[in-house]
């Protein structure tokens, strides 16, 4: 009974986790489901990988529906042994993205028990963690993979913290799971940054270990860490070593080439460029947007009402009323730093001021690391605004030239302001009346004399944004001066709206300390007003008007009388979507094609885009065996155009180019005669030129297309070197002729070419990637290890509660 009773409140926590859960997201109950526009992107470069596996039970891991061919580890590819995986399919019972959102609960609720505090306000807090807008406005847009790593965060800190607390068996099994689970999320910057922070966790705690001469304890701690992260990572084997392998060969890896597009000479080191890196940097000042929402305009989509002076210019200007009113519904408000914001990464003012009480009065050095790793986390999300330290982790800090948008590190920053929170409420309670008083009064005085010094400051800022200049031009200056005042208007309403969620609570904790006030009651005012006053912002941004039939998900994309037209060509070929620039994956959903939408996109075909066909090089569409492209009149209108140049699935050259250096590939590509010729780098590949030739009669012809099997057939007098459309990935293709295997080289940057003797022959391409094996048969001793250790810790545990109820203790 006395464990139920422990349990208990947990339960109705839980309890508690899913109904809001699902309160928040209430349309999945009716079985729809939100659109994301990632996840619609997603859904179609991952056609072509979904229709194999369901007709086969099979993986394909590759697919040709997307940048010519890539391999499907970051597009949801299935492995074997991923019983992590599993286990997560589990922990998210809910329907998305609601699942997410009882994730970002309980992972955060279980540090909060982890640090000692009490059921109640680690449920408000959790809450209030989970509803800080940037969490919430991931899901809107389909950051699934974001959303996931980020849910178990809190709980990997939490098993980190337990470890360095000296329980070594249930620390270091929760840090295994919870570190396991947080990589099968399978979202490395999110994965990095919470690395950077736990970093200065164990400095924190070995520092302590080391003034107190635990030298044994630590060594201790740093072996159950290393246990459990070693685990961890085997039991994700599979993915982080296909993600590795692939990495090199996409726009994360580094470039062979030593120039730019526009000819100039590359001087960046780095996988990625510096201003792609920063390009995504929040503005210094922008960063009070933490504690009034739209300080900076809010989004570059906010919905104004009528009484804004949008609004009243509309009106003025003969707009009817119910135009003017849809028109006021969609306005760029937003005049910060960045390119494009979908709402502001508001923490709460409540959760702000909450974290400055717990700074003023909570005696637990630990609140420096959260504080300090929030700052931290700040500054480097400034990006270009601060150049000095973030030049110096691009050129210095390992992986850290690997990812871009630096503004995204600020979830560190929303995960440890609501940790300070919940500490400083806690904390309150406990102090004499004295203390409540002094503390109280710091944290009211900080709090507001922030906002009134932002108040004040409002004169100096110009509230203009670099998107004005376009609509001066097109809508003229008095559709700017509208929006300046509606921003203006936004600075000072918000500014107000927060100091008056912390005037509220703080005079709910005043009442408290008068005795106005039990302190239940006073904990659910001040976590009801918490909750509120993130949930009113959280709705503008996503609601229920952002769901849709599931078959919209499933089919986000309407085939249009173009693409009925190109399919009704049933051969192998590839389609261009002019307009999307190789940055839209809708052409993906019903075709082959050479763009898609990805972060991570294969490296040489960004190149070959960029250097060749944006230039009107036209071809590289041909040797990709572009049939069709697909063009949009000024009316908007699309239609298809033929391409009768088109090279085909293979064919032969009688020619070879040589050249020494990736350089003079991709410049030999300016002057081409694909269907004759192929370049070919020397010293990647040897080759005889006269080892070969071509006759007129000389055919090679697709007999039979699967996306990891191709097969040919090939007719030739001679032997020939024979060129294929398609691309080249050296860590998992392999040919065959006639059954056997053979080597097979790289052509025209991009392409796959092979020397194939004379007669009829059978070639075989078979994506074998021996990466998924060696990475399965790890996951799988790794997982068998996983159970083991459990087993073993449980047992352990339950022998040591024994002996302790034996002895008396």
């Amino acid at each position: 009974m006395k464990k139920l009773n422990t349990f208990y409140p947990h339960l109705l926590a839980i309890i508690g986790f899913v109904l809001v859960s699902l309160i928040y997201f209430y349309p999945v109950l009716q079985r729809k489901q939100i659109f994301q526009s990632d996840i619609a992107q997603y859904t179609g470069m991952a056609k072509e990988q979904i229709d194999f596996r369901a007709a086969t039970d099979t993986e394909p891991y590759w697919t040709n529906s997307a940048f010519g061919g890539m391999p499907t580890y970051q597009l949801g590819a299935k492995y074997p042994h991923d019983y992590v995986g599993a286990l997560d399919d589990v922990l998210r019972f809910l329907p998305r993205p609601a699942d997410y959102l009882f994730l970002y609960f309980m992972g955060f609720y279980g540090l909060l028990l982890v640090l000692k505090i009490d059921p109640l306000k680690a449920f408000f807090g959790a809450i209030a963690f989970g509803f800080s807008t940037y969490l919430i406005i991931i899901l809107g847009v389909g950051h699934n993979s974001k959303a996931h790593a980020i849910g178990y965060m809190p709980i990997v800190i939490a098993g980190f913290i337990m470890v360095f607390q000296k329980k070594y068996v249930w620390g270091g099994l929760l840090t295994l799971f919870a570190t396991a689970l947080e990589i099968n999320a399978n979202h490395f910057q999110m994965t990095y940054y919470l690395l950077i922070f736990l970093l200065v966790l164990v400095g924190y705690f070995a520092f302590q270990f080391i003034k107190e001469k635990d030298f044994k304890g630590l060594g201790i701690a740093f072996g159950v860490l290393a246990l459990a992260g070693i685990f961890a990572i085997g039991a994700n084997a599979t993915n982080l070593l296909a993600t590795t392998e692939y990495t090199k060969f996409s726009t994360r890896g580094k470039s062979e080439l030593t120039f730019n597009s526009n000819g100039s000479k590359a001087t960046e080191n780095s996988a990625l460029s510096r201003d792609y890196i920063t390009e995504y940097s929040y503005g210094i000042a922008e960063s009070f947007n933490l504690v009034a929402p739209r300080l900076f305009g809010g989004s570059n989509n906010e919905t104004l009402g009528t009484d804004s002076s949008m609004y009243q210019f509309m009106i003025s200007q003969g707009v009817p009323d119910s135009q003017a009113q849809d028109y006021v519904k969609g306005m760029p408000t937003y005049w910060g730093d960045q390119p494009i914001v979908a709402a502001p990464a508001y923490i709460g003012a409540v959760v702000f001021f909450l974290a400055f009480l717990a700074l003023f009065i909570d005696n637990r050095k630990i609140k420096y690391v959260f504080f300090g790793g929030a700052m931290f986390a700040l500054v480097l999300s400034w990006g270009k605004n601060f150049p000095v330290l973030t030049n110096f982790f691009i050129d210095h800090i390992p992986l850290y030239d690997k990812f871009r948008a630096v503004s995204s590190i600020q979830v560190l920053l929303e995960l440890c302001f609501p940790v300070l929170a919940v500490m400083g409420l806690q904390s309150f309670f406990q102090l004499d009346q004295n203390q409540q008083k002094k503390g109280l009064l710091q944290s009211t005085l900080f709090g507001l004399g922030v906002l009134l010094i932002l108040f004040l400051f409002k004169g100096t800022f110009s509230f203009s944004a670099e998107s004005d200049d376009y609509f001066i031009k097109n809508y003229g200056p008095a559709f700017v001066d509208a929006l300046k005042a509606d921003r203006k208007t936004m600075y000072s309403a918000d500014l107000l709206r927060s100091a008056f969620f912390i005037l509220l609570v703080a005079g709910s904790l005043w009442l408290f300390i008068k005795n106005k006030l039990a302190q239940q009651t006073t904990i659910v005012v001040i976590g009801l007003v918490m909750i509120f006053d993130l949930f009113v912002v959280d709705k503008k941004y996503v609601s229920e008007k952002d769901f849709v039939s599931k078959r919209e998900i499933e089919v986000p994309f309407q085939a249009t009388p173009v693409d009925t037209q190109i399919l009704q060509d049933s051969s192998n070929y590839r389609v261009f979507e002019i307009n999307g620039n190789l940055s839209s994956a809708r052409a993906s959903f019903f075709h082959k094609s050479i763009g898609g939408y990805h972060a991570a996109k294969p490296r040489r075909m960004q190149q070959l885009f960029d250097y060749q066909i944006a230039k009107n090089n036209l071809e590289p569409l041909n040797f990709l065996n572009v049939k069709y492209l697909i063009q949009t009149d000024k009316e908007g209108k699309e239609f298809p155009i033929a391409n009768p140049d088109a090279n085909g699935n293979a064919w032969f050259v009688s020619q070879v180019k040589l050249v020494p250096t990736a350089d003079e590939e991709m410049k030999a590509l300016d002057q081409l005669d694909s269907k004759n010729v192929a370049v070919i780098n020397s010293k990647e590949f040897a080759i005889n030129k006269s080892a070969f030739a071509k006759d007129s009669s000389a055919v090679i012809t697709l007999e039979s297309y699967q996306p990891n099997h191709l097969k040919y057939t090939s007719i030739n007098a001679n032997e020939g070197l024979a060129v294929f459309s398609e691309m080249y990935y050296k860590n998992g293709w392999n040919a065959y002729v006639d059954g056997n295997k053979v080597e097979y080289l790289q052509a025209n940057y991009v392409l796959r070419a092979l020397l194939i003797p004379a007669g009829k022959h059978t070639v075989e391409f078979k994506f074998e990637p021996q990466v998924v094996q060696t990475g399965s048969t790890i996951t799988l001793v790794s997982s068998i290890g996983i159970l083991l250790l459990l087993i073993g810790g449980i047992y352990f545990e339950r022998k040591k509660t024994i002996e302790m109820q034996h002895n008396g203790k």
